[in-house]
């Protein structure tokens, strides 16, 4: 099943059922026990749950602390499977609801626990294996977005056209998959000073890297990529013959897909390609501090100008009530649209991606669209307001839009609004959701969203820590 055939089928009627056992045994607190039990869970880490428990154990909201204890380790409890491979740690993540293992999604589940490694040194074994296997997986195809545990496995969309492999679950092109490869990678290196995953086969995963954004600044020709599906969804098949609509190769990186597994209008994803620039950088300091290839180091570097050079003459465009946004897409050819989408990269969540600083005058004039009526997908409903997008459709709110608003805010209003909200619309189930509808929460897709559950956990740990009031 993949995540559109999931979508379509969860329905209000089915949750409510799953849900109905739970909430008939709530424990003392009024809460219902949610959490998966101890024994059947995949991995357990003493830092987390040491976390869990300073967390509930201080901050006066309830509901928000018993979301925390379910979410923040719903990654570790029902998602990875963890081994060693010769004498190498290996970790196969899943999103949740698919068994297939998302380069985006698996790096992006496992963030929030970088700062724990350095009390839990089997959770930093896990997460050095989660790096050893995506490398093993750019190097079986940069081109794809996500993969299996067993290589010889082949997919139920091996009909796509495009060069399906074993081994690849689905083979749509975007530029925020390898990203996300790199901040992983550099992100623990900086928590941890470990060094091991990163050996002769990581570097040569930074290579192709390198080479497959090079290939898709398109400066000759299409380059080696194309994909079509049969399908009744225009979001799952590439215009252009599998090559996309054109655009004017000015340096920026095409990608044939958004982080939703949607396919681009324009090919130019701003949000994209900007944290393509802060990757590049990233890779290039650990090639000179850890692998000392200043050659390759030199490469990452350059390309990251040259993309960053691009966004600021093509992503910034003129907005008639705004002033100057950066627009989701483009073709450089003078055409954008202006809209942002719930998934991450998103314009929405550049400063958490470190690609520009909260404070940006564009930014915050973008910013002012994304969470306005400006933005065609940002719902206001009886139940909530927040961003949405097209991947589901009109009048459903993201939580991870939500999620990245209050990661992204500086205003104390606006981060306890996104907690409150996120607190009154999980539709009694404890978790998050991918999107619930905006006049009911209680019709939401996907009850299993370990990455919406975990960076959750994320906001309410950031927020702990840095304006503890706002949860009580």
């Amino acid at each position: 099943m993949n995540r559109r055939e999931f979508i379509r089928n969860t329905s209000l009627a089915a949750s409510t059922l799953m849900l109905a056992p739970s909430l008939a045994s709530a424990s003392e607190t009024g809460f219902p026990v949610v959490r998966i039990p101890e024994a059947k869970r995949k991995f357990t880490s003493p830092a987390v749950e040491k976390t869990i428990a300073r967390v509930q154990s201080s901050i006066g909201n309830r509901e928000l602390a018993w979301m925390f204890g379910n979410c923040f380790p719903n990654t570790l409890d029902t998602t990875v499977d963890f081994e060693v491979i010769n004498g190498r740690p290996d970790t196969y993540v899943i999103t949740g609801d698919i068994d297939a293992m998302w380069q985006r999604d698996s790096s992006a589940q496992v963030y929030p626990y970088l700062p724990l490694m350095a009390e839990d040194p089997q959770l930093q074994q896990l997460i050095a294996g989660v790096i050893n296997r995506q490398t093993r997986n750019t190097l079986l195809d940069p081109y794809a977005n996500a993969f299996y545990k067993d290589p010889s496995k082949e997919s139920q969309w091996k009909s796509d056209f495009t060069d399906m492999k074993p081994g690849v679950h689905e083979r749509k092109w975007e530029v925020d998959s390898l990203c996300y490869t790199i901040r992983l990678a550099h992100g623990y290196w900086k928590a941890s000073n470990d060094t091991a995953p990163f050996d002769d086969a990581w570097r040569e995963a930074i290579a192709k890297i390198v080479q497959t954004f090079r290939e898709q600044q398109r400066k000759d020709g299409h380059g080696p990529y194309h994909f079509m599906r049969r399908t009744e969804f225009q979001t799952d098949t590439v215009a252009g013959r599998g090559y996309g609509n054109p655009a004017n190769p000015v340096g920026m990186i095409f990608s044939m897909f958004r982080p939703s597994d949607d396919a681009t209008i324009f090919p130019f994803l701003v949000p994209s390609n900007f944290f393509a620039v802060v990757s590049l950088r990233q890779a290039a300091e650990m090639l000179e501090q850890i692998s000392h290839d200043a050659a390759l180091a030199g490469q990452c570097r350059a390309l990251a100008d040259e993309v960053e050079q691009a966004l600021q003459q093509h992503a910034i465009v003129h907005h008639a009530t705004l002033g100057q946004v950066y627009a989701y897409e483009v073709d450089a050819y003078g055409n954008y649209y202006c809209i942002d989408d719930g998934n991450v990269p998103s314009l929405l969540s550049l400063p958490y991606l470190g690609a520009v600083k909260a404070s940006d005058k564009i930014y915050q004039h973008t910013r002012g669209l994304v969470l306005s009526e400006a933005n065609p997908y940002y719902c206001q409903g009886r139940a909530a307001d927040g961003p949405g997008g097209p991947h589901v459709g009109m009048g459903m709110i993201w939580p991870l839009g939500l999620i990245v608003e209050g990661l992204t805010g500086t205003n104390d209003q606006e981060i306890r609004r996104c907690l409150l909200t996120l607190q009154k619309t999980h539709a009694g189930t404890g978790f998050m959701h991918e999107a619930f509808n905006e006049d009911d929460p209680g019709k939401f897709t996907r009850p299993w969203f370990a990455w919406a559950n975990t960076i959750f956990g994320e906001l309410v740990l950031k927020t702990f820590t840095q304006k503890p009031a706002l949860l009580n």
